[in-house]
């Protein structure tokens, strides 16, 4: 018997609860910076050097986090139902507690890429990413993340996957970062949808929408609990 499709979108509210500081909840700083000066293409042009050194913090801080009860519920309930984390984090957390199919929708912190041929992405064995670090064309590496005024390549396989589940969730996101926060409508209205928060986002209201008031370590294990008793196994 197949098992039902999980699709779950996550955002920084997940790993925020491991550590991860976002920062939204910094008043648009991200550790002393304006997002302008480190996380768009006008900043790499201005200061890569600035950019670069921003990332590699990044990195060395994401490299002890743990994942918590809400990234290990996601994990687990691969075992009843087919799942697919579509993610706006870049860090690995959800791959640190097990989850084999997670989809970054803005890019992976451990990985670089190729200034010259976007194509060429390579896994990051260290921390530290530096001027003068080229790929195999010969050009600069970047992070391998989607800066504010990019393209989101991997926004059509998110819809792709979002219009086939059978079971939608929505996990510390606060629904504002477009176009992640357009999947929800993508989602057939007879298909249960659980957005699972603290400060529950203000959305349009849809059939078969429940709202639960809990951060990610405590409401993604419950839901994942009456999941698995409502619907595994039933195909």
């Amino acid at each position: 018997m197949d098992k039902k499709k999980v699709v779950v979108l996550t955002g920084a509210g997940i790993s925020a609860e491991s550590g991860i500081p976002t920062f939204r909840d910094a008043n648009g700083l991200w550790e002393g910076h304006n997002v302008e000066d480190v996380a768009t293409p006008q900043a790499w042009t201005r200061d890569p050097e600035l950019v670069l050194e921003f990332y590699n913090q990044r990195r060395k801080a994401a490299r002890d986090v743990k994942p918590n009860e809400g990234h290990k519920a996601l994990a687990e309930l691969e075992k009843h139902f087919q799942v697919t984390i579509i993610t706006q984090n870049i860090d690995n957390l959800h791959e640190k507690a097990g989850s084999s199919r997670v989809l970054h929708l803005h890019g992976e912190l451990f990985k670089s890429r190729s200034t010259a041929d976007e194509s060429l992405l390579y896994d990051m064995d260290s921390w530290e990413l530096n001027m003068g670090d080229c790929c195999e064309k010969g050009s600069q590496l970047r992070p391998h993340v989607v800066w504010f005024g990019e393209a989101v390549p991997m926004m059509e396989p998110a819809i792709a996957e979002t219009a086939e589940a059978d079971i939608f969730m929505v996990v510390g996101t606060s629904m504002q970062v477009y176009p992640a926060a357009s999947l929800l409508y993508y989602v057939e209205d007879h298909v249960p949808k659980y957005i699972i928060d603290p400060k529950l986002p203000l959305v349009h209201q849809r059939p078969n929408l429940h709202m639960v008031e809990a951060k990610a370590s405590v409401g993604v294990p419950k839901v994942c609990r009456e999941l698995i008793e409502k619907h595994a196994g039933k195909g």
